[in-house]
């Protein structure tokens, strides 16, 4: 059982930075994928980043790369994702998540794969 809370959202301007943070509690975290989503007002919920625990390969959405960095703090049971030059169109609500991490091959930018979900955190940027 893994237990997620997120935290670090807000109110931004275009530009901007978040970092948005998602503490992780359980067992075997070592052998968990985590994972970033976005819910944007009216869409779907879509994928933004993930990460391994062990070891530290990280993954991106296309729309994200060289704009977001996911990131640990292997002491702190803490997953980060670090959001550079917001923009409006990055306003949504943000969900860490997880999974056995045997189960991430093909299935990390898929919703429905992730079995712990956090509370989700909003963002939101104005211009």
């Amino acid at each position: 059982q893994v237990q997620l809370v997120e935290s670090g959202g807000g109110l931004v301007q275009a530009g901007g930075s978040l970092r948005l943070s998602c503490a992780a509690s359980g067992r075997s975290l070592s052998s968990t994928f985590m994972g970033w989503f976005r819910q944007p007002p009216g869409k779907e919920r879509e994928f933004v980043a993930a990460s391994h625990w062990y070891p530290s390969t990280s993954y991106y959405s296309d729309s994200v790369k060289g704009q977001f960095t996911i990131s640990r703090d292997n002491a702190k049971n803490t997953v980060y994702l670090q959001m550079n030059s917001l923009k409006p169109e990055d306003t949504a609500v943000y969900y860490c998540a997880a999974m056995e991490s045997r189960y991430y091959y093909g299935n990390y930018k898929i919703p429905g794969k992730y079995n712990y979900w956090g509370q989700g955190t909003q963002v939101t940027v104005s211009s």
